[in-house]
């Protein structure tokens, strides 16, 4: 059900298009958004506040300082301790946006951004299952965008917003069945077409560029089953954003996928490397528990048994801490290989104490099968 917010950020991501050619905002706001993506959250406030300081009027100011909390909200998405400061930033940008609003109706800028808040505000509401208070801010915020876009229809950053909603309104509601008593209140979806717009933002767009390539590396991975494709647009985050962990989980993960298992190491063990140097957004226990994993993987093909275990233990304790509503198929996997690598150590009886682990968690894929099957004949 998580996925099913995606369709409602659409309403949102209109708001980044309501600035173009207006410097000097615009310059303002192109370096504050790179310092978000970037994870140097003090330098977009500073450069946020000084916006709303020389444009107290401007919209936009307060807009992007509520994305700062979204984008910590995202980088540890099970963490609820932003949501509160998120929300009161979003009603202070819905509440400028009024008043900008009651003076001139047709204020492009106050409409995208408003629409925009509305959007956010819903797809955090998904994320945390509140499903028809997330479908009231999709309904309201879909008339407003809407409008905003016919005041002004020539901004090519406006295509992320519509290919985001053609998309998974065409996907979503397929994969998800549940997700289509809700879907009689929105248009009807169209994918290729919500693709070609997606492109054409991830291209030619001015501030939704990024956003256009993170959202068409994530749908081709997911959705398409084409890592391929996936994998060109994680490369060309990373080139700009090298240090945003969200953009180098995914190319490792990707390049995993792929079945280059050395890459994916080398890039998670700089993942590991810049959280023990404290890089901002690194040291989280959900990248962690991924990064540990796939580092001992590698480990693992190359035969290097005490480093996959100290890897795998590593993953393990992560995902100790991680899975706070019920074990995970890293856990779950995790202490199979741990067994297994036991085994081939020679400690059959330390090596049954993680089979039975897994017996008692949640079958993954054959994890069950080969539990019992190791505990009676020692995994070689």
């Amino acid at each position: 059900m998580k996925k099913y917010s995606y369709f409602l950020l659409f309403l949102l991501l209109f708001s980044m298009s309501a600035f173009a050619n207006k410097e000097p905002i615009d310059s303002t706001i192109s370096k504050g958004i790179k310092y978000i993506y970037n994870i140097k959250f003090h330098e977009a406030e500073t450069t946020f506040k000084q916006l709303i300081a020389d444009y107290p009027e401007h919209p936009a100011g307060r807009f992007f300082l509520a994305m700062i909390d979204w984008w910590k909200i995202l980088l540890d998405i099970d963490n609820e301790s932003y949501d509160d400061l998120f929300y009161q930033k979003i009603e202070d940008v819905i509440f400028q946006c009024d008043k900008l609003l009651k003076k001139n109706p047709k204020n492009d800028e106050a409409l995208f951004c408003k629409g925009g808040a509305i959007g956010f505000r819903g797809r955090l509401r998904g994320y945390r299952n509140s499903w028809i208070k997330a479908a009231d801010d999709g309904r309201e915020a879909l008339p407003i965008v809407q409008e905003a876009y016919n005041l002004n229809p020539n901004n090519i950053d406006v295509q992320l917003g519509f290919g985001i909603y053609n998309y998974y309104a065409s996907v979503i509601p397929d994969q998800y069945p549940m997700v289509k008593p809700l879907m009689i209140f929105f248009p009807k979806g169209d994918k290729q077409k919500g693709i070609e717009q997606l492109n054409k933002a991830a291209y030619f767009g001015k501030y939704t560029k990024y956003e256009s390539r993170y959202f068409l590396m994530t749908l081709y991975y997911e959705y398409e089953n084409d890592v391929n494709t996936s994998l060109k647009y994680s490369e060309l985050l990373v080139q700009d954003f090298p240090d945003n962990p969200t953009f180098q989980r995914w190319y490792g993960r990707i390049n995993a996928r792929m079945g280059d298992s050395k890459k994916a190491s080398i890039i998670f063990k700089d993942l590991i490397e810049k959280a023990n140097k404290h890089y901002n957004g690194y040291n989280l226990t959900r990248p962690l528990r991924e990064a540990e994993y796939y580092v001992a993987e590698q480990y693992r093909n190359e035969r290097n048994i005490d480093s996959a275990i100290i890897h795998f233990k590593k993953s393990a304790e992560f995902s100790r801490k991680v899975d706070k509503k019920g074990e995970s198929g890293f856990l779950t996997n995790t202490l199979l290989y741990l067994g297994m690598l036991t085994d081939q150590k020679g400690n059959h009886d330390e090596a049954v104490k993680y089979y039975k682990e897994v017996l008692d968690m949640k079958d993954y894929g054959n994890s069950h099968q080969r539990a019992d099957q190791y505990i009676k004949t020692p995994y070689k």
